[in-house]
C-alpha cells in the first residue's frame, strides 16, 4: 500500500485536489440560491462543468505552455500563449453558467454583472495558478530526489571502495604472519592456514551485506586475535571480554578490526616483557562500547597508522552519521581507543 502510494504519489495529490475543490463547489453552489428550489442535478451539472473548465485550462498551462517557458524562458511569449485559451474557458464558462440558471430570475442580474465576470475569471486564474504551482512542487521533489539517489550511490561507492581498502591490508598482515611461521616451521602453520580460509570467506561473503549480526563480527575478533596469538607464541597477554546479549544486535562489518590490528602492529612485540593489549565489548541497551588498550612500545610512531584510522573514520561517518564517539587517550606507556555507537 505504502509503495502503491509512492508510486502515485503526484496523481493521488491531484486527484485529491480536484474532489476536495468538487465538494466544495458543489455544497457551496447548494446554499447560494436563497429562496429558491434546489435542484440537485442543476447543481451537480454546474459543479461538473465548473471543474472541467478549470481543469482544461490548468493542465493545458501545466503539461504544455509551462513546460515551454521553463525551456524558452521568455516570459511574453508564455503570458500570450496563456491568455488565449484563458479567454476563451472563462468567455464559455460564463455563457454556460447564464445557461445553466437562465431560468432563475433572482441569480440573472448577478449572471450578468461584471462582478460575476471579474470574480469567474479571478477563480479561473487562481485554480490554473495553483496547479501551475504543483508542477513546480513536483519538479523540486524529483530533483530533490534524483539528488538523494545520486548521493546514495555516491555514499555506497565511497563505503564499496572503503570497505575494499581492508581486505589487502589485512591479507598483508595475515600472510606477513602465515611467512613467519612457515619460516620457523611451526607446527600451527595449517591451523593458520584453516583460520585465515575461515575469515576470508566471512570478508568475501558476511561483509558484503549492509550489517551483519555482532555476533559474527566478534567470531572474526576473536579469529584474528588467535592468529596473533599463534604468531607471539603467546607470550604477550591478550584479554578479549565480551559483555552483554550479542546475538540480536547488527553492526556494520570490519569496523572495529582496525583498531585492534593498530594494537598489535604498533603496541606489542614477542621481545617486550609489558607488552599488552585488552580488548573489551558491551553491549549495553541500544549502546555498543568497544575498547582497545594496548601498550607503547619505545621504538614506536603511532601517527603512522595511516589509512586505517582515516578509513575506519571515514566509514563512521557514513555508516554512523551523529551515532557514533571515538575517543583516543595517549599516555607514557599505553593507548587507549574508545569507540560508542548507536545501534539498533
Amino acid at each position: 500500500m505504502q509503495s502503491f502510494i509512492q508510486i502515485n504519489r503526484i496523481l493521488l495529490i491531484h486527484l485529491s485536489f480536484w474532489c476536495l475543490y468538487f465538494f466544495f463547489f458543489y455544497y457551496q453552489i447548494s446554499f447560494a440560491r436563497h429562496g429558491e428550489e434546489v435542484k440537485y442535478s442543476r447543481v451537480f451539472f454546474d459543479a461538473s462543468t465548473h471543474i472541467l473548465m478549470m481543469a482544461t485550462l490548468s493542465y493545458l498551462n501545466y503539461f504544455f505552455l509551462l513546460p515551454r517557458f521553463l525551456i524558452h524562458k521568455n516570459l511574453l511569449k508564455y503570458l500570450f500563449e496563456f491568455i488565449i485559451p484563458f479567454v476563451i474557458i472563462v468567455t464559455l464558462h460564463i455563457y454556460l453558467k447564464r445557461y445553466i440558471y437562465a431560468d432563475l430570475s433572482a441569480s440573472r442580474g448577478f449572471l450578468y454583472s461584471t462582478k460575476f465576470v471579474l470574480q469567474d475569471a479571478s477563480i479561473t486564474l487562481f485554480i490554473a495558478i495553483f496547479v501551475g504551482m504543483l508542477k513546480f512542487a513536483e519538479d523540486w521533489l524529483a530533483l530533490e530526489g534524483k539528488r538523494k539517489e545520486l548521493e546514495n550511490e555516491k555514499l555506497t561507492a565511497e563505503l564499496t571502495f572503503l570497505k575494499a581498502q581492508i581486505n589487502p591490508h589485512f591479507l598483508f598482515n595475515t600472510l606477513n604472519n602465515l611467512y613467519y611461521l612457515a619460516f620457523t616451521n611451526s607446527p600451527n602453520t595449517t591451523e593458520v592456514i584453516a583460520k585465515l580460509s575461515q575469515m576470508m570467506r566471512y570478508m568475501i561473503y558476511d561483509s558484503n551485506h549492509e550489517k551483519v549480526f555482532l555476533s559474527k563480527e566478534i567470531e572474526y575478533i576473536e579469529s584474528y586475535i588467535s592468529l596473533e596469538k599463534l604468531r607471539l607464541n603467546n607470550q604477550i597477554p591478550i584479554n578479549f571480554v565480551v559483555e552483554g546479549d550479542v546475538n540480536q544486535v547488527k553492526i556494520v562489518p570490519l569496523i572495529l578490526i582496525t583498531f585492534l590490528e593498530n594494537a598489535f602492529k604498533h603496541g606489542v612485540s614477542n621481545n617486550s616483557i609489558d607488552a599488552f593489549i585488552s580488548v573489551n565489548l558491551s553491549v549495553l541497551n541500544k549502546g555498543l562500547i568497544y575498547t582497545v588498550k594496548n601498550s607503547k612500545l619505545e621504538t614506536n610512531n603511532h601517527e603512522k597508522s595511516g589509512i586505517g584510522l582515516q578509513n575506519v573514520n571515514r566509514r563512521l561517518d557514513l555508516s554512523y552519521p551523529e551515532k557514533s564517539h571515538l575517543e583516543v587517550i595517549e599516555t607514557e606507556n599505553e593507548y587507549n581507543i574508545s569507540l560508542t555507537l548507536e545501534i539498533s
